[in-house]
């Protein structure tokens, strides 16, 4: 675990080393938008038997009944993990406003170039995320 928290700002990347990381960043955000909007309708969509125009409350076979039950909650669960993920990019977009971009949230430590080309919206250090999945 880290001793002492560093400055941020100092350990935050360079506006133009940072800029790569931006249009990852932002092209990664549009792309996750354009997933969210047609998860949101896959949700949202009918189910078979109401696509089909049978609206009586008795289905054809409950098996369909439960695949239809699992493909929304399958869907809805992978809704809020990308909502997830969008905030992330969100975060990551304004510390590179703020200069901190590449500085760890916690330790404020230098996040490491390959970490971040990994996962460009991670806000913390190896170190860090390690602790905190031993937690």
């Amino acid at each position: 675990m880290p001793t002492s928290p560093s400055d941020p700002k100092k350990n935050g990347m360079k506006p133009a080393d940072a800029e790569p990381f931006r249009v990852l960043l932002q092209a990664l955000r549009a792309r996750l938008r354009g997933d969210v909007s047609q998860l949101t309708e896959s949700a949202l969509r009918k189910t078979r038997s109401e696509a089909s125009g049978d609206l009586s409350s008795m289905p054809i076979h409950m098996a369909d009944i439960g695949s239809d039950n699992y493909e929304q909650e399958f869907t809805l669960n992978m809704l809020a993990a990308e909502e997830g993920t969008l905030h992330l990019i969100q975060e990551a977009l304004a510390r590179i406003e703020s200069g901190v971009y590449g500085a760890c949230v916690e330790c404020g430590g230098r996040i490491k170039k390959p970490r971040l080309h990994a996962i460009p919206y991670t806000p913390l250090c190896i170190d860090c995320a390690n602790q905190r999945e031993r937690v």
